[in-house]
């Protein structure tokens, strides 16, 4: 009888990662996690060591100012803009580097998320007035049995808020071109755009367009008319294409993955927009009907 009840406990299923008792992330319903990763179970009390009074009192005070700034700025007018010049204004400077607070704009992401190889970093570059992301690129997919593809790197500019972390967005309705002043060295990269959908399911949407540096000293005036970006989800483009809203413009990114490996470098100076009378298309790409009328 005791050597059947150990046969029978040898037999037992131990804990794994897509068993109830594998961590706190599962047997407590609180999501996925990736095969590899640690559990993490941080005691219930632990938030109190984050809360602060002083902290509380200083971030309603800084979310009141913006308040009173954002109505100042309505009063004045578009965006804080006299009406004359709203409806004369033909370029602006959405972004410019001014040395190392230009770094908090942007959020960096990359393979190392998902268990891969890549380094990526963001920097001040050389004369000081400029953002660098620099870094290396590794195809190697991560061994957690169920990546098959790596080797990606990307930045992308923070989303505005408001007071209160009310979601503000880019008015770019007056303008039909991205303007970019930058320096890479010779990959092709990706200018993604993301906008404000109808539905919940559409936050992974993005536009996108190819970006082609030069490599070497010199810097790259791009100049990119929004009727080129198509509609992506996900990395896959997709067959039903519709223009780029421009009126609820939220981020501006850039994105790396030529899988090839080696070092890599972008030098950005400035994100402007301007209005192209040259210009006229409307959108570059065919859009199909799903019921075409016979």
């Amino acid at each position: 009888m005791a050597g059947r009840l150990r046969s029978l406990q040898q037999l037992r299923p131990r804990a794994g990662p897509l068993s109830p008792g594998a961590g706190p992330e599962l047997g407590r319903g609180r999501g996925y996690r990736r095969p590899g990763l640690p559990a993490s179970s941080p005691p219930a009390w632990s938030w109190l060591r984050l809360w602060d009074w002083r902290h509380g009192v200083q971030s309603v005070c800084r979310h009141w100012g913006l308040l009173r700034a954002e109505l100042a700025e309505k009063l004045r007018g578009p965006g804080g803009r006299s009406l004359r010049q709203e409806l004369l204004e033909q370029n602006r400077v959405l972004w410019q580097a001014h040395g190392p607070g230009s770094l908090h704009h942007w959020l960096l992401s990359s393979d190392q998320e998902i268990g891969g190889r890549s380094r990526a970093r963001l920097s001040v570059g050389a004369n000081g007035r400029t953002v660098l992301l620099s870094g290396e690129l590794r195809t190697e997919p991560p061994r957690d049995g169920e990546t098959r593809y790596s080797g990606y790197c990307s930045i992308k500019s923070r989303p505005p808020k408001g007071a209160f972390d009310i979601k503000k967005y880019h008015d770019l309705t007056n303008f039909n071109t991205l303007h970019i002043r930058l320096r890479g060295d010779g990959r092709p990269w990706m200018v993604n755009i993301s906008s404000e959908m109808y539905f919940s399911h559409q936050k992974d949407d993005l536009y996108s367009y190819f970006l082609f540096t030069r490599g070497g000293p010199y810097w790259q005036d791009v100049k990119i008319p929004f009727s080129k970006f198509f509609l992506s989800s996900r990395g896959r483009i997709q067959d039903n294409q519709h223009p780029l809203w421009l009126d609820k413009i939220s981020t501006i990114g850039f994105t790396l993955g030529d899988k090839v490996d080696g070092p890599f470098q972008l030098e950005i100076d400035f994100i402007a927009v301007y209005n192209d009378r040259a210009h006229t298309e409307e959108f570059a790409y065919e859009k199909y009907k799903r019921n075409p009328e016979v």
